[in-house]
């Protein structure tokens, strides 16, 4: 079946931001698997080297590699939705799978999370979904970044909770458990689970978000929104805070360099901010060492040489 220009752009950006969450042995090696094109060497990054491997491929090689990175068709071949209204823009999109009787602790960690440039689908299973209502799950099931399960006792007597894990396991995607006195079992066992019992939603949320910045789907991504949150602080703590997480970054890319230097030079909530424009500078040092001895010689002009200015 053909695809119009506008799908076959739909589904090289969807396929570009599933894959680009790799390495890049396991992107050649998807690619190669489904007989597409790969290079050695690459001066870009990851979405752009997808993106070109990708021009000119058939329509019939986009919609298998799509539908292998989890992409989900309707109809006629026409893709659902990239950007659904529930996922806050920019956000890394976690689904949170929960029994009804829980959704009040649900609602306060998707709440939490936020501050971590988390965003959470809570899907209120004490519905009686409606067809409307279960295309909404699966819509955020089909564009969540990953899982997150909270095990409370009955959870596996739910008839929504283990489809929903399930449904990610599927496509993919990384599976997160809290132990609410539910040990995580079947295929479960084998991820990531944190103690829930008695913890408070804030460090709860920290936890997951550490999870999820070192874990290698979600690092690049979570790395992004981390460096995205700082430059967009709206107040001094805001932007103290924001360095913190920005401090725990484990990818790191030359961009986010230049994004953190620009910021505490041009936010002033960032630039007026105690202690921060040093931080930041201290971490692009230790980072890109390269970068920030140029932009050094860019600030030292009118200046004594031997003064270090923290940008």
């Amino acid at each position: 079946m053909a695809l119009t220009p506008s799908q076959r752009i739909a589904l090289i950006k969807e396929i570009s931001t599933r894959l680009s969450g790799e390495n890049w042995s396991f992107i050649d090696l998807t690619l190669e698997e489904f007989g597409l094109p790969t290079q050695d060497s690459w001066g870009g990054n990851y979405d752009s080297y997808i993106i070109a491997m990708l021009k000119g491929v058939s329509d019939t090689s986009l919609i298998d590699l799509a539908q292998h990175c989890g992409f989900v068709f309707e109809g006629e071949v026409k893709p659902q939705g990239i950007d659904p209204p529930f996922w806050h823009s920019g956000m890394l999109r976690l689904f949170l799978s929960h029994l009804a009787a829980h959704r009040v602790e649900a609602a306060q960690l998707q709440s939490a999370l936020l501050r971590y440039g988390i965003s959470c689908f809570v899907a209120h299973n004490d519905i009686e979904p409606t067809a409307e209502w279960l295309v909404q799950i699966e819509t955020a099931l089909s564009t969540c970044d990953g899982l997150l399960a909270l095990f409370h006792p009955k959870f596996h007597e739910s008839q929504w909770t283990d489809q929903e894990i399930g449904f990610g396991m599927g496509r993919g995607v990384p599976i997160l458990a809290v132990q609410y006195g539910q040990p995580p079992y079947g295929f479960v066992e084998r991820f990531q689970a944190f103690a829930g019992t008695d913890k408070t939603p804030e460090v709860l949320a920290k936890e997951i978000f550490r999870a999820l910045i070192k874990h290698k789907q979600t690092q690049r991504r979570m790395s992004e929104v981390a460096v995205s949150l700082f430059e967009q602080s709206s107040s001094f703590q805001e932007a103290k805070d924001r360095m913190t997480l920005v401090e725990e970054v484990g990818h790191w890319e030359p961009a986010f360099s230049l994004r953190l230097l620009g910021a505490a030079k041009n936010n002033g909530q960032v630039s007026a901010a105690f202690g921060v424009p040093e931080r930041a500078a201290a971490l692009v040092k230790k980072r890109t060492p390269d970068i920030y001895a140029a932009e050094q010689v860019k600030a030292k002009k009118g200046f004594d040489p031997d003064d270090e200015i923290p940008f």
